[in-house]
């Protein structure tokens, strides 16, 4: 049986970004629980603001088509992002606006959400973790028809979290990030 393979795309791309550090976190609990992963960086697909008319004039974007097909090639999909003023940064939500849209060959728009589960996580220097902002994206990934698993990781005062080799310190982080790993693991092997 071949290998699940899952896609991490941290959604910053501030040098030092906690969510980035995140993003290595859950790359290392995926490659413990034996699955194929790729992590990639949002900054080599950049992509315009979005807009129907750029859309309707030029088409998608290939950067927007090449993403696409990246998270095609992956079972399941987890996206690690900040919060900013209480939602999701640009940078996740002009990504997701962008890959709705590519209708590839033999597919509808937006069909690569719906052929995998996706987690969320987020981390973040005050109390809540991201929270609000994984409201927010899992109402937009919903939106899209993605199955968006339960359990989502939320790192309160993240830049207390980590030990001196960058590993989550408390119990209470590892287990959730346990849990979401476990999870999108088990979906992702159920949609295949």
């Amino acid at each position: 049986m071949a290998a699940i393979k899952i896609l991490v795309i941290p959604g910053s791309l501030r040098t030092g970004s906690l969510n980035a550090k995140l993003a290595a976190v859950a790359v290392d609990a995926l490659v413990r629980a034996d699955v194929d992963v790729s992590r990639i960086s949002l900054g080599d697909f950049p992509l315009p603001i979005y807009d129907g008319d750029l859309e309707s004039n030029s088409g998608v974007p290939k950067h927007a088509l090449d993403l696409k097909r990246m998270i095609s090639a992956h079972h399941g999909v987890l996206i690690v992002t900040p919060e900013y003023n209480a939602s999701l940064p640009p940078l996740v939500k002009n990504t997701i606006d962008w890959v709705s849209r590519v209708e590839d060959t033999h597919e509808s728009k937006g069909q690569v959400f719906r052929e995998r589960p996706f987690a969320i996580a987020a981390a973040s220097n005050g109390r809540l973790g991201g929270t609000r902002c994984l409201q927010a994206l899992r109402l937009v990934l919903s939106a899209c028809r993605a199955t968006v698993i339960p359990n989502q990781l939320t790192l309160a005062f993240a830049s207390e979290a980590y030990d001196d080799m960058d590993r989550l310190k408390h119990a209470a982080d590892k287990d959730a990030m346990t849990a979401m790993v476990r999870q999108l693991i088990d979906v992702a092997q159920q949609m295949k």
